[in-house]
């Protein structure tokens, strides 16, 4: 990849109306043909027509590329140790640019560093938390990817298994078969399964606009999303290609409870909550409201009313099971990633399979890895990532491979995506503080 462009890709459970294009970078919300690719220029209008009406329907996808950047913004060394004034004025920045808040906590070699910008509350105008609670949204993957690992470490299966041989039956029909998809390709989203989330009819019922508005207290189970995504033919051959789907992680937290007989929550609080000491972070199986401290959750759930806001703290959490339903914080998820790459909670060999990545071809420079993803930075900083949204919350969490070097963030908004990556650039690459 080229010293002076990147192209990252960051998902979202959300409204489609993210913000408005960044002017120093190309920022597009990208509308994608049924395979999963971004769709080319000059397709016709007809083609348009019908990928921005799937677009409106179906899960946020956000591509930023940075292929236009000078070199003066971004290249250089990667970032020294010490100070965190850059990444202090990119939250502020965020904020300015309408994200309600940010609460971000950074640890390198001088230490712990946390800082909030903005407002947790748009009514009353209490600030954001530095121990704020929040949905992590598709950072639940990789808890989900570190149990399975554990599991294969003690034996207990394999990731080459079938589907189809840990759960039976349940990936069949409209073309989809379980004998030809294996636990791996579920954890590196070379499965093909379509994501449910893509769905028209289940974007609009519990994604979108008034749908999300008076369903989102229902409690859904894992295996009817599935089938919503059974509905569909796959998208592709298993292992023929990357394509991330929720899907994927929906059956990678059944595979956890079929071969452990108990629930994913429990797996997920035995082998990394309790022996990490991470307190601020839950799985909350039904239930509606965050923990405190917590600030209030916004979302722009109607395109037609970019400038809408509204309040969306309060939603059954069963709708994310398994995909995006961890409740945690920025110190937690540093501590988490941290002991990961350091191999507290995998031996060698899961580790190494866990960042053994295949690449996206739709977004050059990132690659996936067993529920993290891998990208460098214009700068030369390495980095392993997970980013995710649902509703009202937009988290990233990146760290150096060695873990000494790790940012966790969290916006209370679940659009201006086009501050992301300016965020990661000042923690990273920026020069350290006089």
């Amino acid at each position: 990849m080229a010293g002076n462009s990147v192209s990252l890709r960051f998902r979202y459970r959300c409204s489609p109306a993210l913000g408005s294009p960044f002017p120093a970078l190309l920022w597009t919300m990208a509308p994608l043909n049924p395979d999963g690719s971004v769709l080319a220029t000059g397709q016709t209008n007809s083609q348009e027509r019908e990928l921005k009406t799937r677009k409106r329907s179906r899960a946020c996808v956000v591509v930023f590329t940075a292929a236009a950047i000078t070199a003066a913004a971004l290249t250089g060394p990667a970032r020294a140790a010490g100070g965190h004034q850059a990444t202090r004025q990119a939250m502020d920045a965020a904020v300015q640019a309408g994200v309600p808040g940010v609460t971000a906590e950074a640890r390198d070699a001088d230490g712990v560093w946390k800082a909030a910008s903005g407002v947790g509350d748009l009514r009353t105008g209490a600030p954001r938390g530095t121990d704020d609670r929040f949905r992590v949204g598709n950072l639940t993957d990789t808890f989900v990817a570190t149990v399975l690992l554990q599991m294969e470490a003690e034996r207990r299966l394999s990731l080459d298994d079938t589907v189809e041989r840990r759960l039976p039956g349940v990936v069949r029909g409209s073309g989809n078969d379980g004998r030809a998809v294996t636990v791996r390709q579920l954890l590196n989203h070379t499965s093909g399964l379509f994501d449910y989330l893509a769905d028209p009819g289940y974007a609009e019922t519990y994604v979108t606009g008034d749908g999300f508005l008076e369903h989102r207290y229902d409690t859904l189970t894992p295996e009817a999303r599935v089938q919503v995504a059974l509905s569909h033919a796959p998208l592709f051959a298993p292992g023929a290609r990357h394509s991330f789907s929720n899907t994927n992680d929906v059956l990678a937290a059944m595979v956890v409870e079929k071969v452990s007989g108990r629930s994913y929550e429990a797996e997920v609080r035995d082998r990394i909550l309790k022996p990490l000491g991470l307190k601020a972070t839950s799985t909350p199986k039904d239930r509606v409201r965050l923990p405190h401290p917590s600030g209030r959750g916004y979302a722009k759930l109607f395109p037609s009313a970019p400038d809408r806001i509204d309040d969306v703290t309060e939603m059954n959490a069963s709708q994310g099971w398994g995909n995006g339903d961890i409740v945690s914080s920025a110190e937690d998820l540093n501590r988490f990633y941290g002991a990961l790459m350091r191999g507290q909670l995998l031996p060698p060999r899961q580790l190494a399979e866990m960042k053994t990545t295949v690449a996206n071809p739709d977004f050059p420079g990132a690659s996936y890895g067993l529920g993290i993803e891998h990208f460098t930075m214009p700068c030369g900083a390495a980095l392993w990532y997970h980013d995710g949204g649902v509703q009202g919350s937009i988290t990233v969490a990146a760290t150096t491979d060695d873990g000494r070097h790790r940012l966790a963030f969290n916006y209370n908004g679940s659009w201006g995506a086009e501050t992301l990556f300016p965020l990661l650039n000042a923690e990273f690459c920026a020069p350290p503080s006089p």
